[in-house]
């Protein structure tokens, strides 16, 4: 028996064929989505017409997809206009907004396990309140990017999952239900939304014949492609930089600092998420003229610290913190230290900071981290490799590179297949273990103090 999961993340669609029973990977394909904030849905099926043939020899199939993206369809299923994603910023006004209106932010955490930012797709629903009304008083009904995909893939009615709807800011893990006066409050009527499906349950049938499962998001998804275990902290380094973990009970931050999100298993799993990740490589590569190959090796050949330069990489904004409309700042430069290497130097030690930031706002959430698991194409990086266990303060397990969100999905998909109470122990994939060299400790320590220090003092900017 065969089953396909798919990814359909912000830059393309991946699908991976596995073997039910073990989850041994058969074959694998994929394709470019758009660049943008916004996105038509056909965008995301044209993507996925071109793994057809390879979808069609599965028995059971899932989709895991970005997060939080607002598709917005009319009575006639129709899409009102581009769906908003994740990475669009302009509804910050509006999470600010709402958080005031309904309550603080220490009662939507109570209400909603998160604060909701710009990334929430309650935010992007008073966006197009406000600055589109005809378009949000034509939305019927309001589905999340990896619920459209299901549906058209042919699901018997709009449906989701718990690990995706808890990143819209109007469904309750705690309470494990919908809230929908909250997204009457954002849109201005109350929307139809997709029924939210039991963890492994079989949710419709493809053309072909395939059982379809209820999908889910993509952090959700690689979480369920790891096999997480209690104490597993994953760091994703992908478009976005994430920190979760698998928690028994649900977390309610009212920093906001930690979404309290579901997973698609009947647990929790609180996250960290920030804007800028592996975009902060591909930037300062192309600040030195580099390949990231090349950057990686400039910023091993440098020393700790990078001669004094220090890299605040919020690029496009900031979700953790919560700066929409930060830039990157770049501090400490002289003539002496404006080198490639330094530049590459820093820009390593600024993502990795940017994690051990995001895994203490999980240690302040109880979260105590047995191992770190580095995942994303940002772990490809030989110096991301080298350097996180310093600046991270534990040693660092990298699994063998894949496409960990699309075997979630898969695994999944042979869960719905198999109609057993818990999914398949399927066996972990081979990593590589990664320990800080002697004497980096004390380096590692001056470049997060330094980091930190410019991360606060630039606050009020």
């Amino acid at each position: 028996m065969l089953v396909a999961g798919i990814d359909s993340s912000t830059q393309s669609t991946k699908v991976v064929l596995c073997r039910a029973e073990d989850g041994a990977i058969v074959d694998q394909i994929s394709a470019p989505h758009p660049d943008g904030t916004e996105c038509h849905p056909r965008h995301w099926s044209q993507a996925l017409d071109q793994a057809r043939a390879l979808l069609e020899r599965a028995d059971a199939v899932a989709v895991a997809a970005q997060q939080h993206g607002m598709v917005a369809l009319d009575e006639g299923g129709e899409v009102v206009r581009p769906a908003l994603l994740w990475n669009d910023t302009r509804s910050a006004p509006q999470a600010r907004a709402l958080v005031d209106e309904l309550g603080g932010a220490k009662t939507w955490a109570e209400r909603t396990g998160s604060v909701p930012v710009a990334s929430f797709t309650v935010t992007k629903l008073r966006w197009m309140a406000e600055h589109e009304p005809d378009n949000a008083a034509r939305t019927a009904a309001v589905l999340l990017p990896h619920d459209w995909l299901t549906w058209r893939l042919g699901a018997a009615e709009h449906v989701t999952d718990r690990g995706d709807a808890s990143g819209t800011g109007y469904w309750s893990p705690a309470e494990g239900r919908y809230l929908p006066e909250i997204a009457a409050a954002a849109l201005g009527h109350e929307p139809g939304l997709p029924r939210v499906a039991a963890p492994g349950e079989a949710v419709g049938e493809t053309a072909w014949g395939a059982r379809i499962a209820p999908g889910t998001g993509d952090n959700m998804g690689a979480a369920l492609g790891l096999g997480l275990r209690e104490g597993d902290v994953v760091l994703s380094i992908g478009t976005s930089g994430t920190a979760y973990a698998v928690a028994d009970r649900p977390a309610a931050d009212p920093s906001g600092l930690v979404a309290g999100f579901a997973d698609a298993t009947g647990r929790f799993l609180p996250l960290v998420c920030t804007l800028n990740a592996a975009r902060i490589l591909t930037s300062a590569a192309a600040m030195v003229g580099a390949d990231l190959d090349e950057l990686s090796r400039l910023a091993l050949a440098a020393e700790p610290g990078a001669g004094g330069l220090t890299l605040l990489p919020y690029l496009d904004g900031e979700r953790t913190p919560d700066r929409p409309d930060a830039t990157g700042v770049l501090s400490g430069l002289t003539t002496s230290n404006a080198t490639r290497g330094n530049i590459a130097r820093a820009a390593v030690e600024a993502l990795l900071c940017s994690l051990a930031d995001a895994v203490g706002h999980l240690a302040a959430q109880g979260v105590t981290p047995r191992r770190m698991l580095l995942i994303g194409g940002g772990a490809r990086s030989a110096a991301v490799r080298a350097l996180a266990p310093a600046i991270l303060g534990a040693p660092v397990t990298v699994p063998e590179p894949a496409e960990y969100v699309a075997l979630g999905a898969a695994r999944q998909a042979a869960w719905a297949l198999a109609g057993t109470p818990e999914p398949p122990a399927w066996p972990d994939r081979p990593a590589t273990e990664h320990e800080a060299a002697p004497g980096d400790a004390a380096a590692a320590e001056a470049v997060r103090a330094r980091y930190g220090a410019l991360r606060d003092a630039t606050a009020t900017w």
